[in-house]
C-alpha cells in the first residue's frame, strides 16, 4: 500500500539507495545531487510506464506501484528516478508493496537534485513538469547501464551547482534533453553535440548521440526523439556554465527547460 504520493512523507534519511554511482564519485565524498553528477540507469522501457498526474500519483499509478510483476518493476524505477530529479536531499517518498509470494518490502525513495522540490507542498507547475521531464530523459540509457554524467542547466539549482571543477573534469558536452511526461501526449527529445558523438556512443550514451541502426539511420531511445544536432535546435552553449539556455521542439516551440550532459 502506497502511504505517500508525490507531495511525499518529509522526514529524516534512511540510506538512499544507489542509483549506480561511480567508484570516483563515491570517492571524492560527493552524494549525486552534491556536484549534479547523476548515474543514468533508468532504462528506456520504465518511461512508457508514464501514469504520473501533475500533483499526485493516481489510482492507476498507485495500483501500478504496488504491482508484482514486470509492470510494477518498471514504474517503481520510474518513481524512484522521478523522486530523485524532483526532490530534494530532506524528502523523501515512502511505500510499501507486496510480492508474488506476499512478502512485503517497504520502499523509501530520497530526493537528491531537488528540480522541483515545491512538488512535496502542491501541484507541479509547468515548470516542474519539464525540467523533470528533462531529468529523466538525461538520465536515460538504451543498454540500462550506468554512466556518471554531469547535468547542467539554466534552470536552478544546477545553474548554481556546477562549478568550474565539474566542468574540466566533465568537458565533453554531449547533447540536450527536454520533453513533458505530464501531458495527455507525452513526449521527450534529444539532440546531439556533433563533435561528441562518437564518444558518447563509446559511452553506450546512444540516447543522447542516437544509436547508428545497421543501415546507417540515426534510431531513437525509446520514447525519446533524436531530433538532430543541437547546433541546429538550441542556443549557443553558455561560455561560463557550458550549457544551452534554451532549445526549440519541432513541435512545440522554444523551451527553457533543457538539461544539457556532458561526459570525461
Amino acid at each position: 500500500m502506497a502511504t505517500g504520493c508525490m507531495a511525499p512523507e518529509l522526514a529524516g534519511a534512511d540510506e538512499p539507495g544507489d542509483l549506480g554511482s561511480s567508484a570516483d564519485a563515491l570517492a571524492s565524498g560527493n552524494a549525486l545531487s552534491a556536484n549534479a553528477l547523476s548515474a543514468n540507469a533508468l532504462s528506456a522501457n520504465a518511461l512508457s510506464a508514464n501514469a504520473l498526474s501533475a500533483n499526485a500519483l493516481s489510482r492507476e499509478a498507485a495500483a501500478t506501484l504496488e504491482d508484482p510483476g514486470e509492470g510494477g518493476e518498471l514504474f517503481r524505477t520510474l518513481v524512484r528516478y522521478t523522486v530523485s530529479c524532483a526532490l530534494d536531499e530532506s524528502q523523501r517518498f515512502s511505500f510499501s508493496w507486496a510480492d508474488a509470494a506476499g512478502a512485503t518490502h517497504h520502499e523509501v525513495y530520497h530526493g537528491e537534485l531537488g528540480l522541483a522540490d515545491a512538488w512535496a507542498d502542491g501541484p507541479l507547475d509547468e515548470a516542474g513538469k519539464q525540467i523533470i521531464s528533462a531529468c529523466l530523459a538525461a538520465r536515460t540509457n538504451r543498454y540500462g547501464v550506468s554512466v556518471v554524467i554531469s547535468m547542467r542547466s539554466h534552470q536552478a539549482p544546477l545553474r548554481h551547482e556546477v562549478g568550474r571543477d565539474e566542468r574540466e573534469a566533465y568537458p565533453h558536452v554531449e547533447g540536450a534533453f527536454w520533453g513533458n511526461l505530464f501531458t495527455e501526449a507525452p513526449y521527450l527529445r534529444a539532440c546531439y553535440n556533433d563533435a561528441s558523438v562518437e564518444l558518447a556512443r563509446a559511452a553506450r550514451r546512444d540516447c543522447a548521440a542516437g544509436h547508428a541502426g545497421a543501415d546507417g539511420d540515426v534510431e531513437g531511445c525509446g520514447m525519446i526523439e533524436i531530433v538532430g544536432s543541437c547546433q541546429d535546435h538550441c542556443s549557443k552553449l553558455h561560455p561560463p556554465g557550458k550549457y544551452h539556455k534554451d532549445c526549440v521542439d519541432p513541435d512545440w516551440g522554444k523551451t527553457r527547460y533543457v538539461i544539457t550532459t556532458a561526459l570525461r
